[in-house]
């Protein structure tokens, strides 16, 4: 059956061989622990039909291949430790890549075009299947987060240059960062309450003040261990470019989302503010004579 097919197209298709094998793996083994019934239906389903391009393509090659078990326990751990929408279409973001190659095979396999659509079916039912609570609340983290990096970043750059000492600095910051936490989420309940399109206000609420106070520690962790203020403002300000750059891609893989374009606004607006609170820090001990 493939006789027409060059050498390196068979060697081209034992990848996809391969690759098909190793995602139904995959799908199985998430499938076996994932809670939600319905989720856990279509996870083996896909897994099935992956399975079938599978034997497809090894109609072509004539041969078994073996799945690649270390990409198999990669996707299973990021799925488990990262959420199951992160991890699958992280996964099959790369599928994407692949069929632009399938175009190119059509005309010697037929088969080909319907594995193609059944991919790009495969990525629908995944967006429409799965109900991760997280990413329903993603709203009230990003909430969490965002303040928290604007707020404190710039805070913990003004109380550096006007206190310039790492304990005192660390302490300020902790009572701000914590006080900010409880009021940021008692005003997301509110708000969620009020307008009553959230189900679970409280959980919502909970989220957002979770994600301020885990952003708060990160940040304050290098007045906590060292003790030129300058050292620590600059790590701080990396961590919080960390922070925005994991949560982005996070973000921009799960949700489907621009990650250029928020990972550089959120990095402007709190490396702004902080160059500009730093300038009022530098303002307040020059004209209220402040030495700590």
């Amino acid at each position: 059956m493939n006789g027409n097919l060059t050498a390196s197209q068979i060697e081209l298709i034992k990848k996809f061989q391969r690759n098909e094998l190793t995602e139904s793996i995959i799908y199985e083994k998430l499938s076996n622990v994932t809670r939600k019934k319905e989720n856990a239906e279509v996870l083996e389903r896909i897994g099935k039909e992956e399975k079938v391009h599978y034997e497809i393509w090894k109609r072509y090659t004539q041969t078994d291949v073996k799945p690649n078990r270390s990409k198999i326990r990669r996707f299973y751990f990021i799925a488990r430790v990262f959420g199951l929408t992160f991890g699958i279409k992280l996964m099959e973001n790369g599928e994407n890549h692949a069929q632009k190659v399938y175009d190119t095979m059509l005309a010697n396999i037929p088969e080909a075009k319907m594995i193609m659509d059944e991919e790009q079916r495969h990525e629908m039912e995944l967006i429409e299947m799965i109900d991760e609570e997280s990413l329903q609340y993603v709203g009230s983290i990003v909430l969490g987060l965002n303040d928290a990096l604007v707020e404190l970043t710039g805070a913990l750059a003004g109380f550096s240059l006007a206190l310039q000492n790492t304990k005192v600095i660390a302490m300020t910051g902790l009572i701000t960062g914590i006080a900010a936490s409880f009021s940021m989420a008692a005003s997301d309940y509110l708000s969620k309450k009020a307008d009553g399109a959230e189900k679970n206000p409280g959980r919502s609420a909970t989220y957002t003040g979770i994600a301020y106070v885990l952003t708060v520690i990160l940040l304050i962790a290098p007045y906590l261990f060292l003790s030129n203020y300058m050292v620590c403002l600059g790590i701080t300000l990396l961590i919080a470019v960390l922070i925005i750059l994991g949560f982005n891609y996070y973000i921009s893989v799960a949700k489907d989302l621009n990650f250029k374009r928020r990972f550089t606004e959120m990095a402007i607006i709190s490396l702004g503010v902080s160059a500009l609170t730093f300038g009022i820090g530098y303002l307040v001990r020059t004209f209220l004579g402040v030495d700590i």
